[in-house]
């Protein structure tokens, strides 16, 4: 498996969501929280340059977003990337949630948590829309 791909940092999404929600908890305002939702995109594994192509990129984003996922042993592992600071970092905060679980805790975890984290409604509409078209990309990859 290329080191590409994110292993996860907690034991469930359910505990991921939880310290994400937490750590953005700890900023004032939503400018800070972004500066530290790209921080988190500046610390993804590199993506190689030969899946940014049409075939790993998710429609309905604003900017280029690539995606890819493997499955070993039970657990999908996904690499993600994008051109735009910010995206990049909603891709960090998704594959922190989303990588290394099993198909069915994946398809459990609703992306519903970006609605109560106040984040979709924080982001301009278009972003909004391409973190869900992302989210919704890791849902049907988990649901094959």
């Amino acid at each position: 498996m290329s080191d590409a791909y994110l292993v996860p940092q907690e034991d469930t999404a359910a505990a991921a969501i939880e310290e994400i929600e937490a750590e953005l908890g700890l900023f004032d305002d939503w400018m800070e929280r972004y500066q530290y939702i790209i921080e988190m995109g500046r610390k993804l594994p590199p993506f190689p340059e030969e899946w940014q192509d049409d075939a790993h990129r998710i429609p309905g984003c604003q900017s280029q977003v690539w995606l890819e996922a493997v499955e070993r042993d039970g657990k999908l592992f996904f690499a993600g990337a994008s051109d735009a600071a910010i995206v990049q970092g909603l891709v960090a905060l998704l594959l922190r949630v989303y990588s290394g679980r099993p198909t069915a805790e994946i398809l459990e975890t609703s992306p519903v948590f970006l609605h109560d984290m106040g984040l979709v409604k924080a982001l301009s509409t278009n972003r909004g829309n391409g973190v869900e078209a992302m989210a919704q990309a890791i849902q049907k990859r988990a649901a094959r």
